[in-house]
Protein backbone atom coordinates (compact mmCIF):
# COMPACT_ATOMS: atom_id res chain seq x y z
CA UNK A 1 0.00 0.00 0.00
CA UNK A 2 2.76 2.59 0.67
CA UNK A 3 4.22 1.93 -2.66
CA UNK A 4 3.18 3.31 -6.13
CA UNK A 5 2.26 0.32 -8.45
CA UNK A 6 1.56 0.05 -12.31
CA UNK A 7 -2.07 1.70 -11.68
CA UNK A 8 -0.89 4.39 -9.72
CA UNK A 9 1.61 5.47 -12.51
CA UNK A 10 -1.26 4.78 -14.93
CA UNK A 11 -3.73 7.45 -13.41
CA UNK A 12 -0.67 9.98 -13.02
CA UNK A 13 0.09 9.95 -16.48
CA UNK A 14 -3.19 10.08 -17.58
CA UNK A 15 -3.85 13.58 -15.31
CA UNK A 16 -0.61 14.71 -16.52
CA UNK A 17 -1.90 14.26 -20.77
CA UNK A 18 -5.17 15.68 -19.83
CA UNK A 19 -3.18 19.22 -18.40
CA UNK A 20 -0.53 19.45 -20.63
CA UNK A 21 -1.94 17.55 -23.96
CA UNK A 22 0.25 16.00 -26.25
CA UNK A 23 1.20 19.12 -27.85
CA UNK A 24 3.11 20.68 -25.27
CA UNK A 25 4.96 17.63 -24.21
CA UNK A 26 6.34 17.04 -27.40
CA UNK A 27 7.73 20.66 -27.46
CA UNK A 28 9.26 20.23 -23.80
CA UNK A 29 10.64 17.43 -24.90
CA UNK A 30 12.67 19.42 -28.08
CA UNK A 31 13.07 22.08 -26.16
CA UNK A 32 15.20 19.48 -23.77
CA UNK A 33 17.09 18.29 -26.72
CA UNK A 34 17.91 21.42 -28.09
CA UNK A 35 19.51 22.54 -24.51
CA UNK A 36 21.38 19.42 -24.17
CA UNK A 37 22.51 19.97 -27.86
CA UNK A 38 23.59 23.33 -26.98
CA UNK A 39 25.30 22.07 -23.81
CA UNK A 40 27.28 20.13 -25.24
CA UNK A 41 28.11 22.32 -27.89
CA UNK A 42 29.45 24.80 -24.97
CA UNK A 43 31.72 22.28 -23.34
CA UNK A 44 33.28 21.31 -26.53
CA UNK A 45 34.32 24.64 -27.08
CA UNK A 46 35.51 25.14 -23.55
CA UNK A 47 37.86 22.19 -24.04
CA UNK A 48 39.81 24.05 -27.03
CA UNK A 49 43.44 24.39 -25.55
CA UNK A 50 44.36 28.22 -25.55
CA UNK A 51 47.60 29.62 -25.84
CA UNK A 52 49.40 30.89 -22.98
CA UNK A 53 52.01 33.62 -24.13
CA UNK A 54 55.47 32.92 -23.01
CA UNK A 55 57.23 35.32 -20.64
CA UNK A 56 59.13 38.03 -21.31
CA UNK A 57 62.56 37.16 -20.91
CA UNK A 58 63.48 41.33 -20.42
CA UNK A 59 62.26 41.46 -17.26
CA UNK A 60 63.10 39.40 -13.97
CA UNK A 61 60.55 37.84 -12.28
CA UNK A 62 59.64 39.17 -9.27
CA UNK A 63 58.76 37.26 -6.04
CA UNK A 64 56.32 38.12 -3.11
CA UNK A 65 57.27 36.90 0.77
CA UNK A 66 54.54 35.30 2.02
CA UNK A 67 51.86 36.26 4.50
CA UNK A 68 53.66 36.47 7.63
CA UNK A 69 56.90 36.12 6.63
CA UNK A 70 59.29 39.71 6.92
CA UNK A 71 60.69 41.37 3.39
CA UNK A 72 64.22 40.47 3.78
CA UNK A 73 66.78 42.30 2.14
CA UNK A 74 67.39 40.14 -0.62
CA UNK A 75 63.45 39.84 -1.68
CA UNK A 76 63.46 43.60 -1.93
CA UNK A 77 66.79 44.21 -3.65
CA UNK A 78 65.04 41.41 -6.45
CA UNK A 79 61.81 43.33 -6.68
CA UNK A 80 63.90 46.55 -7.69
CA UNK A 81 64.46 47.18 -11.04
CA UNK A 82 68.09 47.99 -12.23
CA UNK A 83 68.47 50.82 -14.61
Amino acid sequence: MGSMSIWHWIIVAGIVMLLFGRGKISDLMGDVAKGIKAFKKGMAEDEAPTAVPPPSTGEPVRTLPHQGEPATANTVAADRKVI
